[in-house]
């Protein structure tokens, strides 16, 4: 049994979700849950591994480990019943850098690059800050859930649209789409001739609650084998983004030597010298841990969501099916974004993401982690409670 209560003082060390506070919410006197990493210890057989290395003294440059490429693969085959070869894995430093490098890689400025907002907000940077002209095909809320809009995507379409970057499973609202839904999705970029760009970072984090698993949008049809970049990671499930290992996954002979070509030119085709083994021992030894971690997840949704029902129904979260991210609408509070955002931190002394940086759809949101002790999720709640009852006065 592993210890997800525990709580672990991150000041002083460099912590984003601490240090930015300030910055980005006017006040240090917050609860910091918005960046999308864990305040869980990083499992031990990852420390372990590192730790071990660190017993020789010298830390030189280093090859690849020969076994990155096997264990992932295997990892892969077991959770999510994609058979991929060997020669199709290559490594990236993040999910976030490797979708640039493929904008980079195949696509030229000017050219359009179909998004699906509310979703994760590097989408929008990396396509913008690449010269690249942005196409948003808006997801649509249906039953509590977000569902694809393919007419408006096939109306969005032009002979200048080259690429589609896909979230799989979504964030914020923590969708893990079903196989019906992505070989629809794939029909429509079959018949345009769109690369999709798959970014499946939270693919071993589907919750226990979830009806359907995870299903790789490379493997939903032949075509979809030949036409996708997919990215992968163990840095989410196994909290430890800090190390920057991910992979990417490309089946075309021709498109994985043209992204293999770029990251050499680029000189960014390896990892540091942790990268490698913390993601073979996750791999190797990290199947407990991380259905424990994702029990205890699926009790902090439930006991936030529990809570906002009974005790603030204007609050309303969309339940997730994978993840430990919790998008919350909050337009019954009355309040506009800015509004919202700011009573949020300096009300109640919460520090959540702004929901209309995730886009079109993400005005009157908030997004919440809860990758947490329930200890500190219960003080969470019992703040914003306080502050919510305070409007009413």
């Amino acid at each position: 049994m592993y210890n997800f209560d525990e709580i672990i003082d991150r000041h002083n060390t460099n912590c984003i979700k601490i240090e930015r506070c300030q910055e980005l919410f006017g006040t240090r006197d917050i609860l910091p849950l918005w960046v999308a990493d864990m305040d869980f210890r990083t499992p031990d057989f990852v420390l372990d591994a590192i730790k071990q290395r660190l017993e020789h003294p010298i830390l030189g440059y280093t090859l690849p480990s020969p076994d990155f490429a096997t264990v992932t693969r295997q990892w892969i085959a077991t959770h999510h019943d994609w058979n991929l070869r060997q020669e199709w894995l290559g490594f990236v430093p993040g999910i976030v850098p490797g979708l640039a490098f493929a904008i980079q890689t195949f696509t030229h400025a000017g050219d359009e690059v179909i998004v699906q907002p509310p979703v994760y907000y590097p989408f929008f940077n990396v396509v913008k800050n690449n010269g690249r002209t942005l196409v948003c095909n808006q997801l649509i809320e249906n039953d509590g859930k977000y569902v694809m809009d393919f007419e408006d995507l096939e109306q969005k379409i032009s002979d200048k649209t080259r690429l589609l970057i896909l979230c799989n499973p979504h964030n914020p609202g923590g969708r893990v789409w079903n196989r019906d839904e992505l070989q629809r999705l794939a029909q429509i970029c079959e018949k345009h001739n769109i690369l999709v760009v798959s970014d499946e970072i939270h693919a071993d984090m589907v919750l226990p609650s979830s009806r359907d698993r995870h299903t790789v949008f490379a493997d939903v049809s032949a075509w979809a084998e030949q036409n996708t970049i997919t990215f992968m990671s163990p840095s989410k499930v196994f909290n430890m983004p800090g190390l920057i290992s991910s992979c990417s996954i490309i089946a075309n002979e021709q498109l994985r030597l043209q992204f293999q070509r770029f990251l050499e030119a680029s000189e960014i085709q390896g990892g540091n010298i942790f990268a490698y083994l913390a993601a073979e021992a996750a791999y190797n030894h990290g199947e407990t841990w991380r259905c424990e971690m994702l029990n205890y997840v699926q009790k902090n949704i439930d006991y936030v969501a529990d809570f906002l029902k009974t005790n603030i129904p204007q609050i309303v979260p969309m339940l997730p099916q994978a993840s430990f991210l919790l998008w919350l609408d909050c337009r019954k509070l009355g309040m506009e974004s800015d509004e919202l955002h700011r009573f949020f931190a300096l009300k109640a002394h919460l520090g959540l993401n702004k929901g209309t940086i995730f886009g079109a759809g993400g005005e009157y949101h908030l997004r919440l982690n809860v990758a947490c002790p329930q200890s500190v999720l219960q003080t969470a709640m019992q703040q914003l409670l306080s502050s919510v009852r305070s409007l009413n006065v």
